[in-house]
């Protein structure tokens, strides 16, 4: 089974500002990452087709592949961790949650599915009313 991460980007307003901090972040520094403190245990599990789920605003919006994890020391000898991202925003349903500092590990059977192609029907409607209507059935 597929394991993942669910991560809050911070401070984002919408998917729009993520993918420009992430067009920066490509042309500063070559590739697309994100860091944190903690080293996942199960790096193996999650480069085996593990993706970056993250939340903007409290909904799941957009997951990216994950496609490696770098271990760094700062300047004061406090380890951390680059999870490295395959570049591209994949657009998911949209689906509630609470905050939570860090990441947790996010398991396959309770991650929102991809829009895809779905995204087309109701693509002009606002997101929380697209699945506002999609709970119900209606799209």
């Amino acid at each position: 089974m597929t394991i993942n991460l669910k991560k809050l980007a911070a401070r984002v307003e919408d998917i729009e500002e993520l993918e420009a901090i992430q067009e920066r972040k490509l042309q500063d520094y070559g590739s697309l990452f994100t860091y944190t403190r903690n080293t996942p245990k199960r790096k193996k599990e999650l480069l085996e087709g593990g993706s970056l789920y993250w939340v903007i605003k409290g909904h799941f919006r957009v997951r990216q592949e994950i496609i490696g994890f770098e271990e760094e020391m700062d300047d004061e000898g406090r380890k951390y961790c680059l999870i490295i991202l395959k570049p591209g925003l994949i657009k998911t349903e949209l689906k509630q949650q609470k905050a939570f500092q860090g990441w947790r590990y996010f398991e396959e059977k309770d991650v929102p599915a991809d829009l895809g192609d779905r995204e087309i029907i109701g693509e002009d409607l606002p997101e929380e009313m697209s699945a506002e209507l999609r709970e119900l059935g209606l799209i």
